[in-house]
């Protein structure tokens, strides 16, 4: 029989510095360089969550890389606060954004589809991690797909910035591009690559391809859910509260 091939430390530490730095460039432009000009204290709340999330994300693999699992653990419990905090800032500077329109639209349903299931996806992948923290392997790559639901924000501003010839190729809404289809399509592949390594080396459907199921689905919701009255009924309530 073929050995469990353990997930490498290493190559998770590699990742999410990969993906911090991708966001740092990404909003380099729209925040951290008019940190001073930003509209209200909301961008900086939401900001300051996910920074820290971010870090954490690199910080407690390295942890376990260096055999501090007390220190892990115990840093992993402020997660508890963290990741409401994340949550309730975002919405609330989705909030903010949807105040500004008079009328949401196709492209305000779309938008509040693209934030809120994202939301409900990295909940769901963040609430496994956690259910199975006794189980390293599994926690582990779980933890690794919290990352995916929120590729679109930082590929979005890195095409927006740096590579706008991109955005002739992808579909629209109502004439708005829809740009984060190849946020999409990255973490697609990217996960589809993990459940093929996990797949043949270990056997493991449990995972990445339950995550993959999930992360198309959000996909799909964002993509179409803003042509459906319950889900337009939704975000006019949303709106309202």
């Amino acid at each position: 029989m073929k050995p469990t091939q353990s997930i490498n430390y290493r190559y998770i530490i590699i990742f999410f510095i990969v993906f911090f730095l991708c966001a740092i460039v990404g909003f380099w432009n729209s925040y951290f360089t008019r940190i001073f000009d930003q509209e209200n204290y909301r961008m900086h709340t939401h900001g300051m969550a996910l920074i820290l999330w971010l870090v954490m994300l690199i910080i407690q693999p390295y942890l376990i890389r260096t055999k501090k699992v007390r220190l892990h653990r115990t840093l992993g419990k402020f997660s508890y606060l963290l990741v409401p905090i994340l949550v309730l800032t975002t919405l609330d500077l989705l909030k903010y954004s949807l105040s500004k329109d008079e009328q949401l639209g196709n492209t305000g349903y779309f938008f509040v589809a693209l934030v809120v299931n994202a939301l409900i996806a990295y909940l769901i992948f963040y609430g496994l991690a956690i259910y199975h923290k006794r189980k390293a392997n599994i926690h582990a790559r779980y933890m690794i797909c919290t990352a995916f639901p929120m590729f679109t924000p930082i590929t979005d501003r890195i095409i927006g910035n740096y590579i706008p010839s991109l955005v002739a190729y992808v579909p629209t809404i109502d004439r708005m591009p829809v740009v984060p289809v190849i946020g999409f399509l990255m973490a697609d592949v990217l996960l589809l690559g993990l459940c093929i390594w996990d797949v043949r080396s270990n056997k493991r459907w449990n995972v990445f391809p339950l995550a993959l199921l999930v992360l198309l689905f959000y996909h799909f919701s964002v993509l179409n859910f803003y042509q459906y009255p319950f889900w337009q009924s939704f975000c006019e309530w949303f709106r309202s509260i």
